[in-house]
């Protein structure tokens, strides 16, 4: 057991006005199962860099030399190579021997060690990386965002696996991962720096119950405040009209004033304005206090949808629907057959690899979505049955895949159609600050490249929604927001998502689920 002691950490990238950290302090115990938690854009990765010592920075970082990170990288020099030829890359120091002994808590087969990598699937890749990153010793690891892309078993797979490991960082906005792994968080808030025993869930009851209390706080400080400016401002017009009152009186109204009567005016005007001077003071810091209250406030602003309401009352409807890629004689699906009714929330359920995004491109190609259509020739996505879309549908899509996002987000705006100052509006309310409206997409975050897609689709009328994979690498605050919009707006959906607090809130009352 070792002590991580960060001290006066000071980073921020060439180029960026924004500092990222300013002279933050905090220490973590190399023990603890330790989940890092933070708004997207807010430094999570770049902590993790910057403890491998990947950026130069101000400060100190002590008490642990030893880390590792999932994760790991792989470029187009490794493609074509195995597992077990890659662990020699990763980690140079791992025995064959540890890495299979965590592969089998991990579940997977040792043969998989032994098939070129990319021949692998999403959870195969995440939990062999898994196991090369737990086969040593003496490190504390540091696991950026792991269920990302993962279906549900996978997710548990992982999940049971962590949960009984110690001494790593985990950034995930997975709340059920958090809950289920966890005994610390570390929250990177908006001014502030925080660690607390618990996990996510028993930091958010706190957390709601201290903003709670900070802004009943800042109310009664607002009412401080305008009962001492009241004061004041009365304290000064008296002190004013007092002064007046020096020079020049009427002997007949003031028959007993003498010349001492000056002196005894200006001591209590003094008086007066020593008075207003006290309650200037005590404003500035009661707003300052106010001020401090408010800092690191979570609000969960409302976002609003346009959903548009459709004449008919099946939007889509699949009968007896097979699919198949053209140079694969393993159908993806056989005989599916379901509807997407007005007003319903649909999630298409099933492991990777199953045809889920392949299902959704023939159905937005059944629209008569250009960019789909050509995907689904191009990749000879072959399909028989019958797949009927509405006549007139419109639909409002967002990919999984963010690659294409070039240029700053006024050059996408214009690209895409959006009227801009609705957009701006938009993406503000998730968050994403001003001053990345003119900065190149392609130095964002994946989450902050989820939120350009997620505000484009909010702005678009449409009376289907189709999201595959929305919630990928987006922060816990967002994702309830977006939860709340759901909830509140009730628009028809086809979605694809792994992240079970998510499925669970959105599908409540409305069981729709297609499985592959």
């Amino acid at each position: 057991m070792a002590q991580i002691q960060i001290r006066n950490l000071t980073f921020y990238y060439e180029g960026s006005p924004e500092v990222v950290f300013d002279h933050v302090s905090f220490s973590i115990d190399s023990n603890w199962k330790l989940g890092l938690i933070g708004r997207n854009g807010k430094g999570k990765t770049t902590l993790l860099n910057l403890l491998m010592g990947k950026y130069e920075y101000t400060g100190s970082i002590s008490g642990f030399s030893s880390f590792d990170y999932f994760p790991y990288e792989n470029t187009g020099s490794t493609v074509g190579q195995t597992g077990a030829q890659l662990m020699e890359v990763w980690k140079p120091s791992a025995e064959l021997w540890q890495v299979l002994i965590q592969m089998s808590l991990l579940e997977m087969k040792e043969e998989l060690l032994y098939r070129p990598f990319e021949t692998l699937s999403f959870g195969e890749r995440t939990r062999l990386m898994l196991a090369v990153l737990f086969s040593g010793e003496n490190e504390f690891l540091l696991i950026d965002e792991p269920t990302n892309h993962l279906d549900q078993q996978a997710r548990n797979i992982v999940k049971k696996y962590l949960s009984g490991k110690k001494g790593f960082i985990l950034v995930s906005h997975d709340r059920d991962l958090l809950d289920g792994v966890i005994d610390h968080v570390l929250v990177l808030n908006r001014s502030s720096i925080a660690i607390e025993a618990g996990n996510f869930s028993s930091w958010w009851e706190n957390k709601e119950r201290s903003d709670s209390f900070a802004a009943a706080e800042n109310e009664k400080r607002k009412k401080e405040i305008s009962k001492l400016r009241t004061a004041a401002d009365r304290s000064s017009r008296w002190a004013d009209k007092n002064e007046q009152t020096k020079i020049g009186y009427d002997p007949v109204k003031e028959h007993d004033r003498n010349i001492a009567t000056r002196a005894y005016i200006g001591a209590k005007t003094k008086k007066m304005q020593s008075r207003v001077k006290n309650y200037e003071k005590r404003i500035d810091r009661e707003i300052e206090k106010k001020e401090g209250l408010l800092k690191d406030i979570e609000s969960i602003r409302d976002l609003k949808l346009n959903p548009i309401f459709y004449h008919k009352e099946v939007l889509i409807r699949a009968k007896n629907l097979s699919m198949r890629y053209a140079n694969s004689a393993r159908p993806l699906c056989e005989n599916l057959s379901f509807e997407i009714r007005r007003g319903e929330r649909v999630f298409i359920c099933g492991r990777n690899g199953s045809g889920k995004s392949s299902l959704i491109r023939l159905i937005l190609a059944a629209a008569g979505m250009e960019e789909a259509d050509r995907r689904v020739k191009t990749d000879r996505l072959l399909f028989e049955g019958e797949l009927y879309a509405a006549p007139g549908l419109r639909l409002s899509y967002i990919n999984q895949d963010t690659s294409f996002l070039k240029g700053t987000i006024r050059d996408f705006c214009r690209r895409e159609g959006l009227e801009e100052s609705l957009y701006f509006s938009v993406l503000r309310q998730l968050d994403v600050d001003r001053r990345e409206f003119d900065r190149n997409m392609e130095d964002f975050s994946e989450g902050q490249k989820k939120k350009i897609l997620i505000a484009a689709s909010l702005v678009t009328p449409a009376h289907l929604y189709i999201w595959d994979e929305p919630m990928n690498y987006i922060d816990v605050f967002s994702r309830m927001q977006i939860e709340k919009l759901i909830l509140q707006y009730k628009p028809t959906m086809l979605l694809v998502d792994h992240d079970v607090r998510f499925t669970e809130k959105i599908v409540y009352g409305d069981p729709g689920r297609i499985e592959l």
